[in-house]
C-alpha cells in the first residue's frame, strides 16, 4: 500500500522537527529544543507487544511514522515488519481523510494490501463484536485536535468498550494535542450525549489521546463500568505548553494551524444558520451568512463545493461576516463572535438549530445567549465546572502542563 497524502515528504519531516517552537502569540508557551518523538515512532517499545498477535488498527491519513527522509503509514510499516495486521478501522472522514464531515463511510478493501477496511462512521459507529473476535490487539493511532466534539474521541470510547468486553488489548500510540495548552467551554450534560459528545468534559479538554483514554478507563465511563486492557506509548519531549504544528491535516476542513486553533470556538456555528467557511479555501477561519446586518461584518465570501464540502451551507450565496485569519493564537474559547452574530442576525428565531445543543452538550449555552448574556458573563459561569474538571483530569496527565 502506498499512501501519498503529502507531496513533499521531506518538508513534512522538517515541520515535525520544528514542531516544538515558540510563538509570539502566547506568552505562556515555552520553547523546547528537542523534537517531539511520537508514540508511533517508538517501534522498539511496541513491536514486542505485537509480535505473533492478530492486530487491528484504527487509523487515517495522520497515522504515519516519520523517518530521516519522508514518512510511511503505520499499516505499511507494520506489514514490512511482519506484524499480522488483519483489519483497519476507519473513523469519520475515512481511512484517507477526504470524506465530508458527517458523510457515511463504507466498508471496503484496501487496494494495495487486500486488508479489510471496516467503517466506524457509517451505520455502525459502535464496533460490532463479531468483527473483532479474531483480534488480540487493536492499535489506536489518530491525530486529535483537542475538542470534545471532534468525533475521534467517540470512536476511541466505543472501541475501548467493545474491546473491554472481548478481552482485547487497546494500544494507543500517543500524539500531541495542538489545543492542549488550555481548558475551556461548557461541560457536557449526560442528558445530551451523542457522537459529538460522550463524556462529561468541557469542549476543550486539554488532554492527549493517550491521557484521555486513561481518563475514560479510570473514571469508569465505559458501559457498566467495564475496564479496557489499555496500554499507552507516550510522547517524548512534549508538554502541554509547547506548540505543535500538525504536518498532516487531520480532516479536510482543518487545513492549517490557524483553523485548528479556531475550531473549538467556531464549531458552535455548525448548530446555527452560519457558515464557517466550508466550501472556501479558508475553512474554520472565516464566518458569515446572508442574514447578518451591520457595519461589523465587512468581509464577504461565497461557498461552493470542494473537497470535504460537497454541499456547503449557503452554496452560491454571498455571506457577509468576519475574516479571523490574522488573529493571535487563542488560549480560550472566544464566544463574542457567536453572541454578536445572534444579536445581528435578521431573524433570531431561525438562528439556532437542534444540533447546537449537541455541540454545546447542554441547553444552557443557547438559553444564555438568547437571554442577552455577554460572552464574558457566559465564560465566567463555566469557572467552577472547569476547576472541578481539572481535578478529575489531574491523575491522568502524562505530561507537564
Amino acid at each position: 500500500m502506498h499512501l501519498n497524502f503529502i507531496k513533499n515528504t521531506v518538508l513534512l519531516f522538517v515541520l515535525t522537527l520544528l514542531s516544538c517552537r515558540n510563538t509570539s502569540n502566547s506568552q505562556s508557551l515555552e520553547v523546547n529544543e528537542s523534537p517531539i518523538i511520537l508514540g508511533a515512532q517508538q517501534t522498539e517499545r511496541y513491536l514486542p507487544i505485537l509480535k505473533n498477535k492478530n492486530i487491528g488498527i484504527v487509523a487515517n491519513q495522520t497515522s504515519v511514522i516519520f523517518k530521516a527522509i519522508g514518512h510511511t503509514h503505520l499499516v505499511d510499516s507494520l506489514l514490512k515488519l511482519n506484524i499480522k495486521v488483519k483489519k483497519v478501522f476507519a473513523p469519520e472522514h475515512g481511512f484517507r481523510g477526504t470524506a465530508d464531515a458527517g458523510e457515511y463511510i463504507k466498508d471496503g478493501i484496501d487496494a494495495g494490501t487486500g486488508i479489510p477496511i471496516v467503517s466506524l462512521y457509517g451505520e455502525n459507529k459502535i464496533p460490532d463484536a463479531a468483527i473483532l473476535t479474531d483480534l488480540d490487539i487493536v492499535i489506536f493511532d489518530i491525530q486529535d485536535v483537542g475538542a470534545r466534539f471532534y468525533t475521534f474521541l467517540s470512536t476511541l470510547h466505543y472501541m475501548m468498550e467493545t474491546c473491554a468486553n472481548l478481552g482485547i488489548t487497546v494500544l494507543v500510540l500517543d500524539r500531541p494535542n495542538p489545543n492542549g495548552h488550555y481548558v475551556d467551554g461548557p461541560t457536557l450534560d449526560l442528558q445530551h450525549t451523542s457522537f459529538v459528545g460522550v463524556h462529561p468534559v468541557p469542549v476543550v479538554h486539554g488532554l492527549t489521546v493517550g491521557e484521555y483514554a486513561q481518563m475514560i478507563n479510570g473514571e469508569g465511563w465505559l458501559k457498566e463500568g467495564v475496564k479496557c486492557d489499555l496500554k499507552v506509548i507516550p510522547l517524548h519531549n512534549y508538554t502541554h505548553s509547547t506548540t505543535y504544528q500538525l504536518p498532516i491535516n487531520p480532516s479536510p476542513n482543518l487545513p492549517n494551524s490557524k483553523a485548528i486553533n479556531l475550531y473549538p470556538s467556531l464549531c458552535f456555528f455548525e448548530g446555527t444558520n452560519m457558515s464557517m467557511g466550508r466550501g472556501t479555501e479558508n475553512q474554520f477561519q472565516v464566518i458569515g451568512s446572508p442574514y447578518l446586518k451591520g457595519d461589523l461584518y465587512n468581509y464577504s465570501f461565497t461557498p461552493s463545493p470542494n473537497i470535504g464540502a460537497k454541499y456547503p451551507v449557503h452554496k452560491g450565496e454571498i455571506c457577509k461576516g468576519l475574516n479571523l485569519q490574522n488573529l493571535a493564537r487563542l488560549d480560550f474559547i472566544e464566544l463574542k463572535w457567536l453572541v454578536d452574530a445572534y444579536q445581528n442576525t435578521s431573524d433570531k428565531t431561525v438562528f439556532f438549530n437542534p444540533f447546537f445543543t449537541k455541540l454545546a452538550g447542554q441547553e444552557l449555552l443557547q438559553k444564555k445567549i438568547e437571554s442577552g448574556w455577554t460572552a464574558q458573563e457566559i465564560r465566567a459561569s463555566w469557572k467552577s465546572d472547569l476547576e472541578h474538571y481539572k481535578l478529575i483530569r489531574a491523575p491522568y496527565l502524562l505530561y507537564p502542563l
